[in-house]
């Protein structure tokens, strides 16, 4: 049996810290003028799954790196077969996903991730929505926490479904609200049953605090 870590290997914390402290982090903080509440909730080790709302791409470094620790993503499979950038992602903690392939080559790259360390990042309505809200969460992250008896963390993304302005390529410098919710224990069962109620309780959750606003 694979022993638990609890942290991510060193190479990846080293080239998370390189890059929050290099570009991330000032970039969220002044070209979005980027506020963060309740950070003193993150865990800072141990497994953790992070559920969060989705309103653009530049969600995850975003997400990531403004509550100071590691977060692994699903990209999809084509990214992983582009030379340079597969390493880089797959630095990022990153795993891949194919397109149209059942769920459970996700979870359990999901919770290999678990076991290695990082904290792993799942939106709830697994796609993006135009103003921010979740209106119809999926049970992944729940399922995965059950799974790996890993405790979950609510946050919400507020803004951030306008950075991109259709016709540009060039991120639009919009303000940018992140808030963390208290800690979730993990499912105590993977019935539906159980892990809807957890969802639901998750999307009530970070569905408030984005009406919270700037």
């Amino acid at each position: 049996m694979t022993e638990q870590r609890e942290r991510e290997p060193f190479v990846n914390l080293f080239l998370f810290n390189f890059a929050k402290w290099s570009f991330i982090s000032p970039f969220y903080y002044t070209y979005f003028r980027g506020k963060a509440y309740g950070l003193e909730k993150v865990p800072k080790k141990g497994p953790l799954v992070v559920v969060c709302n989705h309103g653009s791409y530049y969600d995850p470094p975003l997400l990531s790196t403004t509550i100071r620790r590691p977060v692994s993503f699903m990209a999809k499979e084509e990214l992983f077969k582009v030379p340079v950038l597969k390493e880089l992602i797959k630095l990022y903690g990153a795993y891949p996903v194919k397109r149209g392939a059942g769920d459970r080559s996700a979870i359990r790259l999901a919770l290999d991730a678990l076991k290695d360390g990082w904290a792993v990042g799942l939106f709830l309505e697994g796609t993006r929505t135009k103003d921010g809200r979740i209106y119809d969460p999926k049970l992944g992250a729940a399922l995965i926490a059950a799974k790996a008896n890993a405790p979950i963390l609510p946050v919400s993304l507020w803004g951030v479904e306008k950075i991109v302005k259709k016709g540009s390529a060039i991120p639009q410098s919009v303000p940018l609200t992140l808030r963390v919710g208290d800690v979730i224990p993990p499912p105590i069962s993977t019935k539906r049953e159980e892990l809807e109620a957890i969802t639901n309780h998750c999307t009530k959750i970070i569905n408030e605090m984005h009406d919270l606003g700037r």
